[in-house]
């Protein structure tokens, strides 16, 4: 695990979806891989590598905090309708939360959530260079580590909502950390990460959901590699 980086995380409040209750939210007791991702990735990250999440260490036990919130039931427009408002080519149609003209489909409605409270992670996560940056890694790794040890980031790194915001710091020896919990818990499907990992540069591929059975075993969740065969995933449709 040399090659790894580590980052103590914590927060007040978190919600890491299971997509089978994404309605009515209920959270993982555990941080997904690609929440994960997406804190490293807060901190640095370029088009010359990708982050992959190795290894989750519970520091506090999962509980559980109810909210009802308001929220709007319409989705954000397309890319494709932003980009004709952009231009002016269509009438803006913004999203009224308390204007439903009738339509079931609009306006706004009440919605709970379980999530965390009071969470603590220790994540384990390895920068992957593409092989056409592959001389780089070692200055990529130094302005990572340089800017975590200053507590630097591109934007707030949240815990699954953008409203629950995680807070870090860099371990520079986790050998010297106290351990994780001694905790078991059998967590079935869980969501690994919402692209193709092994094209995560290529801005053209399409989403693609992949999950693996996740098990947590004296507080340590291994993550595996996405071309392993323990992460279900769609079959690849190539492009003719």
């Amino acid at each position: 695990m040399s090659n790894y980086h580590c980052l103590e995380v914590w927060g007040d409040l978190a919600c890491f979806t299971r997509p089978e209750l994404k309605v009515e939210r209920f959270s993982y007791p555990v941080i997904t891989p690609s929440a994960g991702r997406a804190i490293f990735e807060a901190i640095y990250w370029k088009p010359r590598f990708r982050w992959h999440l190795r290894l989750v260490e519970l520091l506090t036990p999962p509980r559980y905090l109810a909210l009802r919130r308001n929220e709007v039931k319409e989705k954000a427009p397309s890319e494709s309708t932003l980009n004709r408002w952009r231009l002016g080519n269509e009438k803006i149609e913004p999203i009224w939360a308390d204007a439903s003209g009738g339509n079931d489909q609009k306006g706004r409605t009440q919605r709970q959530t379980m999530a965390l409270k009071d969470v603590r992670f220790r994540l384990h996560a390895e920068m992957v260079v593409w092989p056409q940056a592959a001389g780089e890694i070692t200055s990529l790794e130094a302005q990572f580590r340089r800017r975590a040890a200053r507590g630097q980031c591109h934007s707030q790194p949240y815990f699954g909502c953008r409203e629950f915001p995680a807070y870090f710091r860099l371990v520079e020896d986790p050998s010297k950390e106290p351990p994780p919990l001694d905790l078991d818990l059998d967590l079935g499907w869980m969501l690994y990460d919402v692209f193709e990992r092994d094209r995560y540069q290529d801005s053209s591929a399409a989403p693609s959901v992949s999950a693996f059975e996740a098990k947590v075993v004296r507080g340590r969740l291994e993550v595996p590699e996405y071309s392993d065969p323990r992460v279900r995933k769609p079959q690849r449709r190539e492009a003719r």
